[in-house]
């Protein structure tokens, strides 16, 4: 099981904070706008390398990714990305916020629920697997964060649930999502969800044109029924006058 903590370097320049504008002209000379804060220092203003953060992105760490921050002007410190945004249509990569780190200070972050095994349910009872929950938010040292947690479901029967307390636990690693939240269980395949809508459309479809039918039926024989009442009242009229 790797590590977040990885030996990467990302280069940074310092940039002037300013408008869309200024956004857009870093853009354009191939970098991206980034602000990297913590450690208890001031928050500064950065331009990097979009293909090396997208490089960290994609790694089996992924964003809880550690690595090194170098600046032009000598200064070096260990980060991880901690915010990011995509462009909707094209999906490059817009900006990004850095966090400085600490590596004897213990971090809160969320590492995913990776399922491992097939379960006795799937295998033996012919049931499907579902899983609940897919990240778990963690406390460990940075040199201690897991790229991943596996979830062991080869045991998983109707009626069990796998739970965050049956998830591998050590003494590094602080588990801060409650240990009674359900990870995963195993389900069976309901066919009437398939067949349900149909039916249960055609069986209202079918009363609502009888229903519509009788309903007109109904009122124009009323209607008619009313109608040659009045007319006989009419002429005994005319013959009394």
């Amino acid at each position: 099981m790797a590590t977040a903590l990885e030996q990467n370097l990302l280069e940074a320049q310092p940039r002037e904070a300013g408008t869309k504008n200024d956004a857009r002209a870093v853009r354009r000379s191939g970098k991206i706008p980034a602000v990297v804060y913590g450690a208890g220092k001031d928050s500064l203003s950065i331009s990097v390398d979009p293909r090396h953060v997208q490089r960290i992105l994609s790694s089996e760490t992924g964003h809880n990714t550690i690595f090194d921050l170098a600046l032009k002007d000598g200064e070096r410190s260990k980060a991880m990305i901690v915010d990011w945004q995509y462009e909707p249509i094209k999906g490059t990569l817009l900006h990004i916020d850095l966090k400085r780190i600490a590596l004897d200070k213990v971090l809160k972050v969320s590492v995913p629920v990776t399922l491992v095994g097939e379960a006795a349910g799937v295998k033996q009872e012919g049931g499907i697997m579902e899983q609940m929950l897919r990240e778990v938010e963690i406390e460990c040292l940075p040199g201690d964060i897991p790229s991943h947690i596996d979830a062991d479901v080869s045991q998983l029967t109707f009626g069990k649930v796998l739970r965050v307390s049956d998830l591998p636990h050590s003494e590094k690693v602080k588990f801060i999502t409650d240990a009674n939240q359900p990870v995963a269980h195993v389900t069976s395949v309901k066919e009437e969800v398939v067949a349900t809508p149909d039916a249960a459309a055609a069986e209202a479809a079918a009363p609502a044109e009888p229903e519509v039918i009788k309903k007109g039926k109904q009122e124009t024989e009323e209607e008619g029924a009313e109608a040659p009442a009045a007319k006989p009242e009419k002429a005994e009229k005319k013959e009394k006058k």
